[in-house]
């Protein structure tokens, strides 16, 4: 976060202990806040969110022992609040069981920044604040129109959607390996929307296919424009299994390579890991005839579902992509860069490329390249971009590199 932000902030500090608790809003004046309310236990932490001060509160320090409601029930009550408040977690507690508080309150919802073990420092607390991202998250923003499914048909009929590509990056040399293909709808007259307006009305209809087709079809098409402009650079492509078990679906592939005469060596399917690992066989014959063929076979999510090891070995995938759920912030979490050091073994040890989703700082890069991670993608790199800003993207990259 930007430092100038911080001053416009307006904390709450809620901690039993007085001495902990001033010591905490000292802290947070050092470094630069001006608004910091504090309260000494949870039911006024949470009166506090409920009074509708102005401004807002935007960051809440809590201690997991407060009296009366402790910290665990004020994360509870806070996510039915809807309020918008970022959260950093503090308590006595080993390293393990915070991380574990982490993860209850990003299921609940919450924008956690983190958690700090007690004794509280400032060498502790500025990066977690550092983490707060205002205009992103925090701001008043639009709630996301709800498009009906016949008119997201109409959009996809005349063309209004298209890819936009996220680059894939080899972390030894700083190399471009790949592109991820990411659906966008370009709305006459709400601008650019992302998949959240589109794809549950796709996924309620069981029409998924719809938007799958579209996206290969002008994937393949960007793919053999990149080749004319002298940059071939492979593509990956979500497909959802409804539409790999369409009877047609590798005929109508190959179709599609033929009219953009792109080889299918540049292309490789991103399947998430709760679909991929079944044990149907026409499902599996369809996976292995994909790489027979050619393609490239990405598992994605990976982490998210209940994995059986025995059958994920028999898959026959050529990348693991890891879950930026285990990516973000595991340089400075611990227990999230022992979930993610135990997925890049796997990769490894399965002679498989391993992909780490969701790289957005610095710390996250040096961390995945010290551990032999092959690829990342995320926003330290660049974002999802349209296709005709690739090359200059590109050209911008390899000077930086």
């Amino acid at each position: 976060m930007d430092i100038a932000h911080l001053p416009h902030l307006h904390f709450l500090v809620a901690e039993a202990d007085n001495a902990q608790r001033a010591a905490l809003v000292e802290m947070l004046g050092r470094l630069g806040a001006t608004r910091v309310t504090d309260v000494p236990d949870g039911h006024m932490a949470l009166r506090t969110f409920q009074a509708g001060f102005t401004p807002r509160v935007h960051v809440a320090i809590i201690d997991l022992a407060l009296p009366g409601m402790d910290g665990l029930e004020l994360i509870r009550n806070l996510a039915g609040l809807a309020s918008g408040i970022s959260l950093i977690v503090t308590g006595a507690q080993p390293a393990n069981l915070l991380f574990s508080v982490e993860t209850l309150a990003q299921v609940y919802g919450i924008d956690l920044l983190g958690s700090v073990s007690k004794p509280v420092t400032a060498a502790k607390l500025k990066p977690l604040i550092d983490n707060y991202a205002p205009c992103a998250k925090h701001d008043a923003v639009e709630a996301t129109r709800r498009f009906t499914f016949a008119e997201i048909g109409s959009g996809l009929q005349k063309r209004q959607f298209e890819p936009f590509f996220q680059p894939k990056i080899e972390l030894a040399t700083g190399q471009v390996r790949g592109l991820e293909s990411f659906a966008r709808w370009r709305h006459p007259e709400y601008g650019l929307l992302g998949p959240s307006a589109f794809i549950d009305a796709l996924v309620q209809n069981n029409r998924i296919d719809f938007l799958d087709w579209s996206m290969i079809e002008l994937s393949v098409e960007r793919c053999r424009w990149l080749h004319d402009q002298g940059t071939p650079v492979p593509i990956s492509i979500n497909l959802a299994p409804e539409t790999l078990a369409h009877p047609a679906f590798l005929r109508q592939m190959s179709a599609c390579l033929d009219r953009h005469a792109v080889l299918p060596d540049y292309i490789t399917f991103e399947m998430p890991e709760s679909s991929v690992l079944n044990t149907d066989p026409n499902f599996i014959e369809r996976l292995v005839r994909l790489r027979m063929m050619g393609f490239g076979l990405a598992i994605d999510d990976y982490g998210t579902g209940r994995s059986n090891l025995q059958l994920l070995a028999r898959i026959p995938f050529s990348e693991l992509k890891i879950d930026r759920g285990f990516v973000d912030g595991a340089s400075k979490r611990r227990p999230l860069g022992t979930v993610l050091r135990s997925c890049l073994s796997l990769a490894h040890s399965l002679d498989r490329m391993s992909v780490a989703v969701g790289v957005e700082t610095r710390q996250d890069w040096d961390f995945l390249q010290g551990l032999g991670c092959t690829y990342a993608q995320g926003y330290h790199i660049a974002n999802p971009m349209e296709a005709a800003a690739f090359p200059g993207w590109l050209e911008d990259w390899r000077h930086f590199f």
